[in-house]
């Protein structure tokens, strides 16, 4: 037989799997007002593990065992979109414990930072609550996210990413952590100035204090030198000691706003080498709001440690037309080689498709939590 013979079978053949595969989805709609009426779950593991052991055991070797496994996979987990779709449309979805408000109370608040007074956290507040904001600072991340779950502050501003050094992977962690939740960002532009006592010389200088990040940013610019550079656990913890001590040859690597602090002379600005370098800083609170107009949603769940696992979870995004604009993977403590996955993508949570998909992840991924709306 001719290839233009072959390919007349193989259309014959594929008509029919598509009127199959309708009939089949048909008989998964009654399935979905059965569980409607009944409020029985959509996703039966047990039941589905089941059908692809049935159907494998019908292939004739071990290619096309694999082969059907995968595509009964994909038939199952569209049946299963599709009941979510008609949960949604019937409001058997239910409601997610999110209040949505028109916009973040301002006024009569107090904001936490990590870091001392100078660090770009506070700038990063400042830009975002303005200047007359009531404000303390805390030395950890961890104390940031304290303060706030017991009460002492309202938000909490904390770094999450850097356009050049990248994730903040200790925040992604904290966020699973604790009961907060994510109502805001600010992106603010990073750059870093040498600075030292007024009067210095760059020829005085022997010690350059700043943050490990800072100082990887800065190495191109810092290493004509032969000043010996020293990681402390903040900028403007370093502007602060040099201020301090008042010491010639001591400088620091901060922002221009810790300069203007700490009464320090800008000796050099930009010793950055990248001119596009930004922090993303999420605004954190213990309540469960979301502004009526955010547009992005924060998630993380964990999945089995199995083949697919991952791509069957993402499949709720694409289903419902939802585009992601990031996903990140952190390891889960005492169990190795396993991991959560933490996912921003485009909506908001009053959506119907925001809602279908995590209905669908709810359902299918161990330990889903909304992180945030904003």
């Amino acid at each position: 037989m001719d290839l233009a013979g072959l390919r007349e079978q193989i259309d014959e053949i594929d008509s029919q799997i598509v009127e199959l595969y309708e009939k089949r989805m048909d008989i998964s709609r009654q399935v979905a007002e059965y569980k409607i009426e009944t409020g029985k779950k959509v996703f039966d593991k047990v039941r589905e593990e089941e059908k692809l052991r049935s159907v494998k055991a019908l292939t004739h070797n071990e290619f096309n065992r694999h082969g059907i496994a995968e595509l009964f996979e994909q038939i199952m987990s569209m049946s299963r979109k599709l009941q979510y779709r008609l949960l949604a449309e019937h409001g058997s979805v239910g409601k997610l414990p999110f209040i949505g408000v028109d916009k973040l109370e301002q006024e009569n608040v107090r904001v936490v930072f990590q870091g001392a007074e100078g660090a770009y956290s506070q700038a990063a507040m400042i830009q975002y609550f303005g200047e007359h904001i009531n404000s303390f600072h805390v030395e950890t991340f961890r104390d940031a996210m304290q303060a706030i779950e017991e009460g002492s502050a309202d938000f909490a501003v904390l770094p999450i990413e850097n356009s050049t050094a990248g994730i903040v992977s200790e925040i992604y962690d904290l966020l699973t952590e604790f009961e907060n939740y994510i109502v805001g960002e600010q992106i603010i532009k990073i750059e870093h100035c040498l600075m030292g006592v007024p009067g210095t010389e760059l020829s005085e200088i022997k010690t350059v204090y700043s943050h490990p990040q800072s100082l990887m940013q800065s190495a191109r610019y810092l290493n004509q030198y032969s000043w010996q550079q020293i990681s402390m656990q903040n900028n403007a913890f370093a502007a602060k000691k040099v201020s301090e001590d008042q010491d010639r040859s001591q400088a620091a690597v901060a922002g221009e706003y810790a300069a203007k602090l700490y009464d320090l002379e800008i000796l050099k600005k930009g010793v950055n080498q990248s001119s596009t370098n930004s922090t993303r800083f999420i605004i954190v609170t213990n309540q469960k709001i979301f502004r009526k107009e955010a547009r992005k949603v924060s998630i993380c769940f964990e999945v089995p440690h199995e083949s697919g696992s991952l791509y069957h979870m993402l499949s709720h995004f694409i289903y419902n037309n939802l585009n992601m604009n990031r996903i990140e993977s952190r390891p889960i403590e005492g169990r190795n080689w396993e991991y959560r996955f933490f996912i921003d993508f485009e909506g908001n949570l009053s959506d119907s498709s925001v809602k279908n998909a995590l209905r669908g992840l709810r359902e299918e991924a161990r330990n889903m939590r909304i992180l945030g709306s904003y």
